[in-house]
């Protein structure tokens, strides 16, 4: 799901012990993004194999019913999820989707909540689709349609609007809580299936290998249950399922420490208690003795699953055998325009990124007119946005165009309205993702990478650091899509600082 936060300065320097606290705020906040792309990506992840036959349709349309799941989190309820399935016309289906999770984000307690409306042809088609998020400080809608083999949607984050079509290999499909077809099919122990899928909250098409482990016993709510266990792995991130007889989700779980659990009606919806403060429960902890470096390269011990692929090499960082380096770079003064190997997509607008409309540009050319050098423009930038968002943790998808409207955002919206900014001055820009010091842990954590004379730079603009201290370790480079890829990482990754 999508998680983020928010913080606003109203344009003044704020005393210290405020600055502390927001910058503090604002460096843990960044995990409840991962958490809640994760989140969504469970409740959206489509994993059908083929197209599916008139009579698993058939099946569809006849068991008209309601089915419930309950959500925990570090053992505690937080949330549930509330599906209703419905006969559509002769060749459609009909699926509604709600989900309500009650989070404790540093202490504060925040509602959100998810509603996805989707219409299906034979097969599971996608025909069309529309879905909504909303938190206390954030909404965002988003509604398509497929024609052939595109789905051509609109996305609305706060006051932006975004137009724009998705073309796959064949015509969409989208996934339901219930998999019979996984069974029907005759799949064995040990098998695998690649499957290609449709994420109406990414707006993208991702794929997903699905293993079969066959039959075993699982303990649910005090009672042994025979059911089948799939595995799936998608974007680093490992999820197991299990299924009953009849196809039906009983089970899922994943690293990022949330259970979905089949209850009654009345079991799923009792949110009475509030769970485990999510920053703290997902921070990595150092292994060891942390020591703040004396000089200008410092080395970490990593240790994390094969299965994870990482942008860890490059820049100022040099991995090899579990050990990360990471060497400060210099800032280049008087550097002409530069031109950076794999410049890529980091000079262009993007969805959540938009370097083309005409407020960011108008924004960038003021704050940057008098100024000829890079290096001024991006010092320049990256202070405006430091003093100009209030730091306050909010709940949502992080864009640019937003951002600069609410004034408010955590270490995601830096990132991206600052890229947005100094890709309209020119100047190619990355966001990037990873974990980064503070007290006794690390914490997951969004920045940016400029290009200056030949050289990407780090720079974080929620903590005012240009380039960013050794305490911050890349894991992956882009935006939101790119970033879940850190999902296979919660729970299971240990840092060790290196003498």
């Amino acid at each position: 799901m999508t998680l983020r936060s928010h913080y606003f300065l109203n344009g003044y320097t704020v005393s210290m012990k405020s600055t502390y606290f927001n910058l503090s705020t604002g460096l843990r906040s960044a995990t409840i993004l991962i958490w809640a792309i994760l989140f969504i990506s469970l409740l959206r992840r489509d994993v059908f194999i083929k197209t599916i036959d008139n009579r698993d349709l058939q099946a569809l349309q006849q068991a008209e019913a309601e089915e419930y799941q309950s959500i925990y989190f570090k053992n505690s309820k937080i949330g549930y999820v509330e599906n209703n399935f419905k006969k559509g016309s002769e060749l459609e289906g009909l699926l509604e989707q709600h989900a309500r999770m009650i989070l404790n984000v540093a202490n504060a307690v925040q509602t959100i909540d998810l509603h996805l409306t989707a219409t299906l042809y034979a097969g599971n088609l996608l025909k069309n689709f529309s879905f909504s998020f909303h938190s206390p400080f954030y909404q965002m809608k988003a509604k398509g349609s497929v024609t052939g083999n595109s789905v051509s949607y609109t996305l609305v984050t706060g006051t932006n609007t975004i137009r724009d079509t998705v073309t796959f290999s064949t015509p969409p499909l989208l996934a339901t809580s219930r998999r019979a077809y996984l069974l029907n099919e005759g799949i064995r122990a040990g098998e695998k299936r690649r499957l290609p899928w449709f994420d109406p909250v990414s707006l993208t098409g991702k794929e997903s290998i699905l293993e079969y482990r066959g039959k075993e016993s699982v303990l649910i709510n005090g009672r042994i249950q025979i059911l089948h266990r799939f595995t799936e792995t998608f974007s680093g991130t490992r999820v197991n399922s299990w299924l009953n007889d009849s196809g039906v989700v009983v089970k899922e779980e994943s690293p990022a420490g949330f259970i979905f659990l089949k209850e009654p009606k009345f079991k799923a919806f009792d949110l009475s208690t509030t769970g485990e403060e999510i920053l703290s429960a997902v921070a990595v902890k150092t292994k060891g003795e942390y020591r703040e470096p004396s000089e200008d390269t410092v080395r970490y011990r990593l240790t994390f699953p094969d299965d994870v692929s990482l942008d860890l090499a490059g820049d100022r960082q040099q991995f090899d055998n579990h050990i990360l380096t990471i060497t400060r770079e210099k800032i280049p003064e008087g550097a002409g325009y530069p031109a950076c190997s794999g410049i890529g997509e980091s000079l262009s607008p993007s969805p959540y990124v938009q370097a083309d409309n005409q407020k960011i540009q108008n924004l960038s050319q003021q704050l940057t007119e008098n100024l000829s050098e890079p290096t001024d423009k991006v010092r320049r930038l990256a202070l405006w946005v430091f003093n100009n968002l209030e730091k306050r943790p909010v709940l949502g998808l992080p864009d640019a165009l937003t951002t600069l409207e609410n004034r408010q955002g955590d270490c995601n919206e830096h990132a991206a309205l600052f890229a947005a900014l100094s890709r309209s001055a020119s100047i190619p820009t990355r966001v990037v993702a990873g974990v980064t010091r503070h007290k006794d842990a690390f914490y997951y954590h969004a920045w940016n990478e400029v290009c200056l004379d030949s050289r990407w730079i780090s720079i974080d603009t929620t903590t005012n650091q240009f380039p960013a201290d050794l305490g911050h370790l890349r894991f992956v480079r882009g935006e939101i899509q790119e970033q879940v890829r850190i999902g296979g990482l919660l729970g299971r990754l240990s840092i060790e600082q290196l003498p």
